[in-house]
């Protein structure tokens, strides 16, 4: 029994034996495999790609370099516009003159119809109870509305800001008649909501932008009395600098301004069949509102190109506008362009106190030496004619 058992141990040892072996066989050869992948050299890549790779790579890394370069120089180039010197002086100060005196205009024009217009005798249109724009139920400008029915009362306001007016055209005491000016041209210009045209917006935007410039810095009183006393701050000062940075974003926002009431001019207007078709010029030359000039207006629109050549001309100019201001022979075209445009707009149309305001602002787009090169020349030509008189 014995002897049997240990014949069958044998067995089986004996068959277990040459497994152990192969298994250990095969772990070696497994190993042995692993150690010759891992000193076997890596596969290199194609040198092609690799000098796509690099190409790539700089290109991407140079056009980033220059992306960044370029953005500084141009936050550089605008940090010196705003602080080195304050822009557009002259140019406001033409906007300051004419806006003045187109207001001014207009209260003239209708002195002799105030109280019909704006005062007592306008009360049949129910904005003495109930005003339609929001501007009298802020009591700031509110002054005309309150005086609206004594005759005596409205007038002496009336003719209070005339002269003040006055006083803002000459550029006498600017920062006190300013604020003046403002308050009372709001009240005024808002009591009537009838007989407005958008140069009331233009007027508020331009004489709210005025609180940060300083349009009284050349042709003006105060500049007179500037240079015979000297400036407020010393130059480098903080406030000195802050009015300058100021100024400046007046100047950017005025512009900005006219940009929007142009370019949106434009495409709402090529949105539209008649212009679009070429024809739309004609159709309110032809009506009693703005047909001011019958004669006029048919010799005009008696040839259809030109008709076609104003309508299309209108959009593409306004359209274009901004963009023609960075180099100076289109900005002479635009800027010739868009005053032909408002000249023909306040005089055929009937609009003279819109046109003047839009003149009077576009007179920032125009440089200041251009203004010194104009004042030059008229002070030689005064002089030449006073020595040619004596």
């Amino acid at each position: 029994m014995s002897a049997s058992t240990d014949q069958q141990t044998a067995e089986r040892a004996t068959d277990q034996a040459p497994r152990s072996q192969s298994q250990g066989q095969a772990q070696a050869d497994a190993q042995a495999q692993a150690q010759a992948q891992a000193q076997a050299p890596a596969l290199a890549p194609a040198p092609g790609l690799v000098r796509v790779g690099n190409f790539l790579g700089s290109v991407i890394a140079a056009a980033w370099s220059s992306l960044f370069a370029s953005i500084g120089v141009v936050v550089a180039h605008c940090e010196r516009w705003l602080h080195d010197s304050k822009k557009a002086l002259y140019g406001l100060a033409v906007t300051r003159i004419v806006l003045g005196l187109a207001m001014l205009g207009l209260m003239l024009a209708n002195f002799g119809t105030r109280l019909y217009t704006f005062g007592s005798g306008a009360a049949w249109n129910g904005e003495a109870a109930e005003p339609v724009s929001d501007f009298p139920k802020i009591w700031v400008f509110s002054l005309f509305h309150r005086v609206a029915t004594n005759d005596a009362l409205f007038t002496l306001c009336y003719i209070a800001l005339m002269l003040l007016l006055v006083a803002f055209i000459l550029g006498w005491r600017f920062r006190v008649i300013h604020p003046l000016v403002f308050v009372g041209w709001v009240s005024f210009i808002e009591m009537n909501d009838m007989v407005g045209d958008q140069s009331d917006n233009m007027q508020r935007i331009v004489l709210l932008l005025f609180f940060f410039a300083d349009p009284a810095a050349r042709w003006s009183l105060d500049a007179r009395r500037r240079s015979a006393k000297g400036e407020w701050f010393a130059d480098g000062s903080g406030p000195r600098q802050m009015g300058t940075v100021l100024h400046n974003l007046a100047i950017v926002a005025l512009a900005t301004q006219v940009f929007f009431v142009y370019v949106s001019g434009g495409l709402y207007k090529s949105q539209g069949s008649p212009w679009a078709s070429g024809w739309a010029v004609y159709d309110p030359l032809q009506t009693m509102r703005f047909g001011n000039w019958p004669v006029l207006s048919d010799l005009l629109t008696a040839w259809g190109p030109m008709v076609a050549l104003a309508t299309w001309g209108s959009v593409l100019i306004q359209i274009g506008f901004p963009l023609m201001l960075l180099f100076r022979p289109t900005r002479l075209f635009a800027l010739a362009s868009i005053l032909m445009f408002h000249a023909a707009i306040g005089v055929v149309m009937g609009l003279p106190w819109f046109s003047i305001t839009m003149i009077a602002i576009d007179a920032i787009f125009i440089r200041d030496r251009s203004w010194q090169r104009l004042e030059s020349g008229l002070k030689r030509r005064w002089k030449a004619s006073a020595q040619a008189g004596v």
